[in-house]
C-alpha cells in the first residue's frame, strides 16, 4: 500500500458513506452519464503545494503519453462527452499538452485546463496566455486566498505575487474579461475546516482584487481540502485527521448527492488508468463494478452503468455546501 493509500477507508457497500447514500437515495451511488472526462497528464509541477492531493511536484517525472493521449480523444468522441478537462501536476510540463489541446479544441470539445498560474512565468511557458486564449480554453487557476500570507504559506514563497502577474497578464488577452475566455479561480481552505459560502466568498475575492490589483475573473470555485495526500499528512501530524473525517461525516448534506462529479464523468491517469474522480485516483481505486480499468478498453455502456467506487473520503465531496472540480453543490447550509 502507497502512502497516498494509508488514510483509513472502508470501500464498497459496508462503507460508513455507502451507508449514508443508500439511506438518502435508496440504492447505493452510480453513474448516470459521461459529460466530462477529466484527464491526469502527469505529476511534474514547478510547486509542491501543501493541500495538493496527487503530491504532485518538480520531483515528480510521471506524464501521459501521446498514445494515451489519443486514445482519451476517442473515447471522448465516442462517449458523447462535451468538455476534456485537463489536470496535472502542472499540465502545461508534460511535452504533448499544447498538441493534446489543439487536437481537443479541433474536434470541436470544450478544454478545461487547471492551472497554478505561476508556471506562466518560467523560460519555455511565457507565451501560454496567448497559445491558451488562441485555443480558446476554459482556465481554472489556483489562488487559494484574495491575501498573500495565507496563499504562500500553502503554496510556497511569493506565489500569490507571481500568481497576481500572471492573472494581469491573462486579463491583457482576455481571460475573464470576454465571454469565450473564461477565468475560474480555485479556493480551498488553508487548514481542516469547510469552504463559506461560495457566492459570498466570490464577491469578496472580486471586490480585493479589483481594489488591490485591477484584476477580474469570471468566477470562484470553492473546494473542501480532502483527508488525502499531502494534506492528510499535514493532519496526522498535528493530530487533527481523526476531527477532520468527523466533521465532513456529521455534514453530510443529502442534497448534494444528485450532483456529484463522480456520476458524470471518467477520470483518466496518467499511466492510462480510469477512475470516477481525481481523488479516487490518489488513492489508487479504479473503477469497478465489472466496468473497463483502463483507456485502451474503454466502453461506454459499461461504464455508464457502473457503481461508483467510493469510501470515508467521499464525505468531503458531500459536507456542508459539497465540493467538486467545478466548485460547491448546493446552497448554503448551516
Amino acid at each position: 500500500m502507497t502512502a497516498l493509500q494509508t488514510v483509513s477507508l472502508t470501500i464498497g457497500g459496508g462503507s460508513a458513506f455507502e451507508r449514508r447514500i443508500v439511506e438518502a437515495t435508496g440504492e447505493p451511488l452510480h453513474a448516470l452519464s459521461i459529460d466530462t472526462i477529466q484527464v491526469n497528464v502527469g505529476l511534474t509541477c514547478n510547486l509542491a503545494c501543501r493541500h495538493c492531493h496527487v503530491e504532485a511536484s518538480p520531483k515528480r517525472t510521471e506524464q501521459m503519453s501521446w498514445d494515451t493521449m489519443v486514445l482519451v480523444l476517442g473515447a471522448a468522441r465516442r462517449s458523447g462527452a462535451r468538455s476534456i478537462d485537463i489536470t496535472g501536476g502542472e499540465p502545461a510540463m508534460n511535452p504533448e499538452f499544447r498538441r493534446f489541446v489543439a487536437a481537443a479544441r479541433a474536434e470541436g470539445f470544450e478544454v478545461i485546463v487547471r492551472t497554478d498560474l505561476t508556471i506562466m512565468l518560467e523560460d519555455g511557458y511565457r507565451d501560454l496566455p496567448g497559445f491558451l486564449a488562441g485555443q480558446c480554453v476554459h482556465l481554472v487557476a489556483s489562488l487559494p486566498c484574495y491575501l498573500p500570507d495565507n496563499v504562500n504559506r500553502q503554496r510556497g514563497l511569493r506565489v500569490y505575487e507571481r500568481s497576481v502577474e500572471v492573472i494581469r497578464a491573462l486579463n491583457a488577452v482576455g481571460f475573464g474579461i470576454v465571454d469565450e475566455l473564461p477565468l475560474d479561480l480555485v479556493y480551498n481552505p488553508l487548514g481542516p475546516t469547510l469552504p463559506p459560502d461560495q457566492a459570498a466568498l466570490e464577491s469578496d475575492y472580486r471586490r480585493e482584487l479589483r481594489a488591490r490589483f485591477g484584476i477580474e475573473f469570471t468566477r470562484l470555485i470553492t473546494i473542501t481540502n480532502m483527508p488525502i495526500g499531502r494534506f492528510l499528512h499535514d493532519l496526522k501530524r498535528d493530530g487533527r485527521a481523526a476531527a477532520y473525517e468527523a466533521l465532513l461525516s456529521e455534514r453530510f448534506n443529502p442534497a448534494t448527492v444528485p450532483s456529484l462529479m463522480c456520476r458524470r464523468q471518467v477520470h483518466v491517469s496518467w499511466d492510462g488508468a480510469l477512475h470516477d474522480c481525481d481523488f479516487n485516483y490518489a488513492l489508487g481505486l479504479r473503477t469497478n463494478s465489472g466496468s473497463p480499468t483502463h483507456i485502451r478498453d474503454f466502453d461506454v455502456q459499461r461504464l455508464l452503468r457502473r457503481r461508483v467506487h467510493t469510501g470515508s473520503h467521499c464525505f468531503g465531496c458531500t459536507a456542508g455546501c459539497g465540493s467538486s472540480c467545478g466548485g460547491a453543490l448546493a446552497g448554503a447550509r448551516d
